[in-house]
């Protein structure tokens, strides 16, 4: 009976090797995938920072504001009244209003044509458009703009003998500025700002003798 032949075993040496060079591959294997997912978490991170840090200054330092429009005064020009006498057809009546429009913000805001009308008694008695321009970041800007007044719509209204009686006119004006205002070139807003005020003028000085105004506003 031939004896059976036994294949010789591999050197202990060449499995050792193999097993060394199994392990390394895994090492490597594994450190490469730790620092790429370190390297995910800090690039996760800093994007998390910039947008908490981004979304901060939109909500504080960034925060679109209302402007501010004010009717500073009105300086009455030739009233046309004389001793209380009603003024006739095609006497010169005016007033120049001066109005300031505050930027809260830090990005200028441009507006367009100003306009701004004034009622007697609900009757529109003059109306004037001021020219369009911008209030720099975090300035006032401030603007005459001077208003004829329709005598004709004036002498109209059955309340002016009445009024003339007490020395004073009330009077009521609207005011309208349309504009934009744009941070980071990004951020992008329109903003309408709308005055309310009713002044109380003496005939015989000149004067303003009273004057309430409301705003409303609208981003």
């Amino acid at each position: 009976m031939e004896k059976e032949q036994v294949r010789p075993l591999a050197p202990a040496t060449d499995h050792q090797h193999s097993n060394s060079n199994d392990e390394e591959a895994v090492l490597k294997k594994t450190t490469h995938r730790r620092k790429y997912i370190k390297w995910c978490g800090c690039l996760v991170a800093v994007i998390i920072v910039v947008v908490v840090v981004v979304v901060t200054l939109i909500f504080t330092v960034f925060k679109i504001k209302e402007p501010e429009i004010k009717m500073n005064g009105v300086m009455v020009g030739n009233l046309g009244f004389i001793n209380g006498a009603i003024p006739g057809p095609g006497t010169n009546m005016s007033l120049t209003v001066d109005i300031s429009v505050k930027n809260p913000n830090y990005s200028s805001f441009r507006y367009k044509n100003t306009t701004t009308s004034l009622y007697y008694h609900g009757a529109v008695i003059g109306e004037v458009r001021g020219p369009p321009g911008h209030s720099k970041a975090r300035r006032t800007t401030r603007m005459n703009v001077t208003l004829n007044i329709d005598v004709g719509n004036l002498l109209k209204d059955p309340n002016l003998q009445n009024d003339l009686g007490t020395g004073s006119l009330t009077m009521s004006s609207y005011t309208i500025v349309g504009g934009r205002i744009k941070i980071l070139t990004i951020i992008k807003r329109r903003v309408t700002v709308r005055m309310n005020c009713t002044i109380k003028v003496n005939i015989y000085s000149r004067a303003i003798e009273d004057q309430k105004c409301k705003k409303k506003v609208k981003l």
